[in-house]
This record gives C-alpha cells, structure tokens and sequence, in this order.
C-alpha cells in the first residue's frame, strides 16, 4: 500500500462547482433554507417547483460539507435496522420508516432521469454479512423483519466479496450515485425555478418573535418559513445538542486490482467496515469506509486510516489509495431521524437532523417531508419523525449520552491544567491543548515550525477541543463542533471561531 495522501473527498475532487458567494442576499423569501447538503437541497428544491419563493444559505460551499463527504450508497438497509425498530416502536413504524426510505431513493432515481442529471446512478445489490457465528441469528432476524416491513430483503449465505462470511442479508436493487454531481444538479434546478442560493454567508440566528427573522453576517433576511437543515442544528433551542451523538467515519478510496471493483454494496455488522464500487471516467474504484469514533476522543485517526487502508487493499483489492476522507454522523437517541417543528412552540422554524450513516436516503427523505409539511400536504410519516417525540427508551439514551459529554468536560479540563506544558516546546507537527498564562489554548506547530494557537474552548458550550492529526483540525467531543488552525468553524452547532492567541 502506498503512503497515504493528503485528505481530500473523491466527490469534491471530481465535481467543480460554480462560486456562488457572490451573489446578493434578498430581503425577504417565503422559505429561507439553512444548509446546502442533500436534506436542504431537496427540501429547496421541492418548495421552489411548489411554487414558494426559496432563499438557500450555505456558510461554506454546496455539498462540499456532509454530504460531499459519505460513502454515496442510496440505500434503504440501514445497517440491522429493521428488526430493533420492529421491537422498539413496533411493526408498523419499521414499515413506515421502510416506506420513506424507498420513497426518497425512487424519487432520485425518478428526478435525476427526468431533470437529466448525469450523476452516476447505478442500481447495485446491498449486503449486510457476518464472519461471525454468533451474529448470524441476528442477520436471519433482520431479513424477516425487513420483508415484513415490505422491502426486497433476503438471507443468503455467502457474498461476492473476499471475506469468509458465514451469512449476510441481502436488499435487492439499491443503488449508489456521485452525491455532488446529484446535488449541484439540483441547485442549478432550484435557480431556474426562481431561487436564490447564497455561499459563504452563515446564518447567526433566527428571531421567531414579531415575524420570523434571520440573522447573517451579511444583514437580516425576512422569512415565511426557516428550515434548518444544517446537519447540526445550529441554534441551542429544542436541546438538539443533548439529543445527538456524534460520530466521525473514515472513508479511503483507490483504483481496484485487476479492473474489477465490487459489484455491489457490503457492510459488516460486527466491525462496520463497508465497500463499494465505483467507475470514474472509465477508471474503477473502490471505496471503503469505517473505523468510526466518537468526535473529538482522543484517538490516533491517521493509525485509523492506516488500518482501514490495509482492509481494504485485503479485501476490496485497493492497489494503491487516491483519496480518504471522513464522514460525520449524527445519531438521534431511537436512531429515527428528527424531522419537523423544532421545537413545540415553534410555527414557522423546522428542522432535519441525525441521519446516522444512511444521509442519502434519510436527508431525501426529510426534504420530501418538509416539503409537504410546509405546503400542508398530509404525509402519514410525519409522527415517526416529529422530533418533539418522547419515550422512556429515549429519555435513559439521553442520560447515558450526556454522562459523556460531563465525562468529556471535566476529565479534558483536569488533563489540561494537571500537566501544563510550554507551547515553545512543542516540535514541528505537535499539537497540544494545555494552559498558557491565565488560560486553556489549543495549539499547533506545524511542519515549517510556525504555531498556530487558539482559544481551547469550543464556543457552543465550553468544552475543550481536541487534536485530530489527520485532518488537522481542532475537534469537540461534546457535540461535534470542528475548527480549523485559525480557529474558523468548519461544523457546527458552534457558529462562532475560537479565538486566535497569536502566534511565536
């Protein structure tokens, strides 16, 4: 295997786009969507055919967050899904989950071919396996349950795929796509329609008092209705942050040995490691992900890729990898997306959120959701994922879920200040967070020997950042929130930089 390369997505490298942070900011819009990956873009997309006025803020570039980072299978077998959703909430709620999840992957299949948007859709077989004997019940369970919430599922004993699997379940014509090329398409769509997409300028917030508002860096725009689909919520009303898990996975990908890559989609369900192929302008590629942590734990992510790049070169025969990337993922306490009113009060502000590893199917989902909700259209899911929905079940996740966060809060803050070091000490590619003075910065030297150094505290709720050696960013474990060396935010829910601390 060679040495790795630097970080960068396939889909960003293979999809230019044009600038559009140059274009004006209207004053007003009947719908102002926030956030330009797959939930946003469809959720635009249908409101401007529907006729409604759209104005679509991204703070960064379109789809070159969330969703121009993922593996790009269009899939409705999330994993072992249906089986823990038949127990949990029952029989008729796996089918209704099962029913949006196929509904959003025809729909593409349906508007990539009517709008003629060249991205690359391919129907492909989609594999859960096992090499493990005592998972294989398991598999045999989740197949019965995914035909009986009425999808194409099957247990079959063996894949094409070079692992000794002792059986997998086996969903029938899934597909995979190239998810910028998909969503740039629709963006240009939503353009002819009459909408306006803005880049660069990130929302700061939204006033729902006295006609709901929308404040920018870039001045105020009035709004009929807000959707935010910005992966993270990024406004702290409706508790998202203590309702999310965040979790980062590693995507590597390279030309396959001998011209044959994968045929179809496979994931393991004891180590999560996944595959598929992929052929760019004539070049076959696999693309592998997995190795998953939590945001902001303290782990070594280049060993992580290491690891995941030698998997793959076993098993998916990558000669040589070209890309790696990572995804971020967001689970929600029933691993049911949120989707709908923000909160209970809320009229006019709406919400997408907590896809999990399924962003391609589960976002387009949600944008056909919010498209009918806002357009008072009756959809029979809305219950499922109102994300104003409460159990038990939900309520235990969440204490165990912020007895991390504390966990990360307390113990990160001890560390730091029990073994102070001098930032004139550290060496050339050396990160540490650690008290300087009066206070807590994150900093790093970089491989020219210059030190970068910002505050250390993430500017959501305090918490202190944490290195990640692969991307070089500065990452919070509490809830997800990423900074670049400068201290820019490059995902929330924060919305503000850390502050710079100079450098020496």
């Amino acid at each position: 295997m060679n040495e790795l390369p630097g970080t960068r997505s396939l889909w960003l490298d293979t999809a230019p786009a044009p600038d559009r942070t140059g274009t004006p900011l209207p004053l007003e819009a009947d719908v102002v969507v926030l956030g330009g990956g797959i939930a946003g873009l469809t959720t635009a997309y249908r409101l401007a055919r529907a006729g409604r006025s759209v104005l679509l803020l991204e703070a960064g570039r379109l789809a070159a967050g969330v969703s121009g980072h993922t593996t790009a299978k269009l899939s409705t077998q999330h994993g072992l899904k249906y089986a823990s959703l038949a127990k949990t909430k029952g029989t008729e709620a796996a089918a209704t989950y099962a029913y949006t999840q196929a509904a959003a992957l025809d729909w593409i299949a349906a508007a990539s071919a009517e709008l003629g948007i060249d991205c690359g859709f391919t129907r492909a077989d989609s594999f859960v396996y096992t090499t493990k004997p005592e998972t294989v019940e398991s598999l045999e369970r989740e197949a019965e349950a995914a035909a009986e919430a009425g999808l194409p599922a099957t247990y079959v004993s063996d894949v094409d795929l070079d692992v000794p699997a002792l059986g997998a379940v086996k969903f029938a014509a899934q597909a995979h796509f190239h998810p910028r090329r998909w969503l740039l398409g629709l963006a240009d769509e939503i353009e002819k329609t009459g909408g306006t997409i803005v880049e660069g300028v990130r929302a700061e917030g939204v006033d729902e008092l006295g006609g709901t508002r929308v404040r920018t860096g870039s001045g105020e725009v009035r709004a009929g209705e807000v959707v935010v689909a910005t992966h993270y919520p990024v406004f702290d009303r409706g508790l998202y942050f203590a309702r999310l898990d965040p979790v980062r996975d590693l995507v590597v990908a390279g030309p396959v040995e001998g011209n044959r890559p994968p045929q179809g989609m496979y994931l393991d369900a004891d180590t999560h490691h996944s595959v598929r192929g992929y052929l760019d302008e004539g070049v076959p590629y696999a693309i592998a992900g997995g190795e998953h942590y939590r945001v902001g734990d303290s782990v070594d992510v280049e060993s992580r890729y290491e690891r995941l790049a030698s998997w793959a070169g076993e098993h998916a025969g990558v000669r040589r990898v070209t890309h790696r990337w990572s995804a971020h993922d967001l689970s929600t306490l029933d691993s049911v997306p949120y989707v709908g009113r923000y909160h209970p009060a809320s009229r006019h502000l709406w919400v997408a959120t907590g896809f999990g590893q399924w962003g391609m199917t589960g976002g387009t989902a949600a944008g056909l959701l919010l498209a009918d909700l806002l357009t008072g259209r009756d959809n029979p899911s809305a219950g499922l994922y109102d994300p104003n929905r409460f159990d038990l079940r939900s309520a235990l996740s969440s204490v165990e879920n912020n007895a991390t966060v504390a966990r990360f809060l307390v113990g990160d803050h001890l560390s730091a200040l029990r073994k102070p070091a001098s930032l004139d000490d550290l060496v050339p590619d050396e990160a540490k967070v650690t008290r300087d003075g009066g206070e807590l910065v994150a900093a790093y030297r970089d491989p020219a020997g210059e030190l970068h150094a910002v505050g250390a505290h993430c500017t959501h709720l305090g918490c202190l950042v944490a290195f990640n050696n692969a991307e070089k960013t500065w990452d919070c474990p509490c809830h997800g929130s990423r900074f670049g060396l400068d201290g820019s935010v490059i995902q929330g829910p924060a919305v503000r930089a850390l502050p710079k601390k100079g450098a020496r």
